[in-house]
């Protein structure tokens, strides 16, 4: 079984390692991102199942990452730390989209507590079906529909249109799809990426309706109306 990813966001190095150690010990795969952009960028490499952000980081504030992370679709549990207690803070926080809110320096157990409680629900929460338009994908049969029309799907049709559906209206690089449905040491042919899109596309126009998944010249491909 897949262990939950988690995504630990710090500028301070040396606190990012230890809480990366530690939750590495309890059996979590986790991810370290020392700034606001690398957040960003790695909560859209691999999508975690839970983060832990900070709230003070030089470039972009956690609190605004977070507002960034549910603006582009993600819904996965969100922690803030901060070394700040005021209720403003906690608000700013959570008005964000945060689910929670910790106080630095947090008690790792109860920090670990909190962990596998939201981790709980966001497995109790998870959809079992994703939508745009007309367009449909049940991930327990991972069959897409449009329509009344059913579309069979191979695995990796499937995964790259669940990418899509988990990321709509939202611009993903060549770099990312290859990265999130081949995996990093992929070393097939350099244009398996545009044959699977073709193919998926074929797949849903197959009655000639309207095109969800267009490319975005120079970036990469983007599911939208």
């Amino acid at each position: 079984m897949t262990p939950p990813r988690i995504l630990v966001v710090d500028d301070d190095r040396e606190f990012t390692r230890a809480l990366a150690r530690m939750l590495s010990y309890r059996g979590y795969a986790v991810d370290a991102a020392n700034s606001g952009q690398e957040a960003l960028e790695a909560a859209l490499r691999a999508t975690p199942n839970l983060a832990i952000l900070d709230v003070m980081m030089p470039d972009i504030e956690g609190t605004e990452v977070c507002r960034r992370l549910r603006q582009m679709g993600e819904r996965f549990p969100i922690i803030m730390l901060t070394a700040r207690d005021a209720v403003t803070d906690r608000v700013s926080g959570l008005d964000a989209g945060a689910d929670d809110y910790v106080v630095k320096p947090p008690s790792m157990e109860e920090l670990l507590a909190r962990v596998r409680a939201h981790l709980r629900r966001a497995e109790e929460d998870t959809e079992d079906v994703l939508s745009f338009a007309d367009l449909r994908l049940d991930t327990r049969t991972r069959e897409a529909s449009r329509g009344d029309r059913t579309i069979a799907l191979s695995t990796t049709q499937y995964d790259l249109l669940r990418l899509f559906l988990t990321h709509p209206r939202q611009v993903l690089t060549r770099d990312v799809l290859m990265d999130r449905v081949w995996g990093y040491d992929f070393e097939g042919e350099s244009n398996v990426l545009e044959a699977f899109v073709r193919q998926l596309r074929q797949k849903l126009e197959e009655q000639s309706e309207p095109r969800l998944i267009h490319t975005v010249r120079g970036a990469g491909y983007v599911l939208k109306e």
